[in-house]
């Protein structure tokens, strides 16, 4: 059971890191797809988009 205060605490963090939620939503969703749904096509396009994205980012 959660206390009144931690309830107030766990709102209060919320309203002021809504970006954070939204990546670790995002981030949890992209492993449940892999991990449970993905087909090897789906994968292989994934590893394509990731392995340009990371050349992007060595530019």
């Amino acid at each position: 059971m959660t206390s009144e205060a931690q309830k107030r605490a766990n709102e209060k963090w919320k309203a002021a890191n809504k970006e954070k939620q939204k990546i670790y939503r995002y981030r949890s969703q992209a492993k449940k797809f892999i991990n449970e749904f993905a087909s090897q096509r789906d994968l292989l396009e994934l590893r394509k988009m990731i392995d340009d994205k990371l050349n992007k980012m060595e530019e």
